[in-house]
């Protein structure tokens, strides 16, 4: 059974940057490659707008709702190809009912985000980012920042990237508390507590959970009232998981030493944020998992569960699996006797 190539839309500006392997594999299927008139998050709307006749997605964390994955303007998508790790955009249950595949690469980013984390950790305390801002105004001026060694660090979640985080820990000699709604008995070094203990003893606290209902606002007013005045808060998890504007108020009225953000409620961070103008703030355009060799690699997997299902091959990394027992699923996949 020979495959019919695809028309793969892209809408994550990782792959024009980092995934040329990755487009030309699809090129040389025989694809048709196009790249998205912005680069994500896009809306539920702008996707409608670009989604039509489009057979499968390279995605960013774009708003893929149920209305868009029920609409006419979806009804030939057999698969979205998610680069990275979270799918809170995406409404798994309406891909599934549509016969959609969705695919992502857990494991891939693990290293990379708990690097990024440790760099926005010592940059913070070491205040990096305010002696580099005043060296470009031409001002010789030292600024003292906190040690990192023999510190606590309190670790919200403790997945892989929590646990690579605790990993990197152990070497600066820090003492790690983590507060996790699966506590593992299988991993030495760490003392499972609750978040209002992780809260109260952390001198970092670093953002690691998963979004979910359960966790969406978990850091509020009480939370960052309950920290040390000499914490540091680093979020390279999601956004929506912090109160934006408690962070704001702790920063403001200095109830906390400062913060490190990659993530925001709201992608992009609007250019009238209060944030960007905080103090002893430290902000990235969510690039904790922008490195060279890493992007490469997760492009590839994408593109490659896309060429797997174009070829009538079940994908490896689904996030919905039960797709394939569905009388709506839209790729035609062989049974493997």
């Amino acid at each position: 059974m020979s495959a019919t190539p695809w028309k793969v839309l892209v809408t994550t500006d990782a792959v024009p940057s980092v995934g040329g392997q990755a487009l030309q594999l699809l090129r040389d299927a025989g694809c048709e490659i196009v790249i998205s008139k912005r680069f994500g998050p896009l809306t539920e709307s702008e996707l409608a707008a670009e989604i039509i006749g489009v057979d499968a997605l390279i995605a960013s964390h774009d708003s893929y709702t149920a209305a868009l994955l029920d609409s006419p303007a979806a009804n030939q998508l057999k698969i979205i190809a998610r680069w990275g790790v979270g799918y809170d955009s995406i409404d798994v249950p309406a891909a599934t009912r549509n016969g959609i595949v969705v695919t992502y690469t857990p494991g891939f980013l693990d290293d990379t985000v708990a690097n990024y984390t440790f760099t926005l950790m010592l940059a913070l305390a070491r205040r990096v980012h305010e002696v580099h801002a005043g060296m470009t105004r031409g001002e010789w001026q030292v600024t003292w920042g906190d040690d990192v060694s023999g510190k606590t660090l309190g670790i919200v979640g403790f997945g892989r990237i929590g646990r690579a985080v605790a990993r990197r820990a152990a070497a600066f000699n820090l003492r790690v508390l983590v507060q996790s709604a699966h506590p593992a008995t299988d991993f030495p070094g760490v003392e499972f507590v609750s978040l209002v203990r992780l809260l109260a003893e952390s001198d970092f606290i670093s953002l690691h959970a998963a979004l979910s209902p359960a966790t969406r606002g978990l850091i509020g007013e009480a939370q960052f009232r309950a920290m040390k005045p000499t914490a540091y808060f680093i979020n390279t998890a999601r956004g929506a998981m912090v109160d934006e504007p408690a962070l704001l108020r702790a920063l403001n009225e200095h109830r906390i030493a400062g913060a490190a953000l990659d993530v925001f409620a709201h992608e992009p961070l609007p250019a009238e944020s209060p944030l960007r103008h905080a103090p002893n703030i430290l902000l990235s355009p969510h690039q904790s998992s922008c490195a060279r060799s890493t992007g490469e690699r997760v492009s590839l997997a994408a593109a490659q569960g896309i060429l797997d299902l174009m070829n009538h091959r079940q994908p490896r990394l689904v996030l919905n699996p039960d797709v394939f027992a569905s009388r709506a699923l839209r790729a035609v996949v062989k049974r493997e006797a």
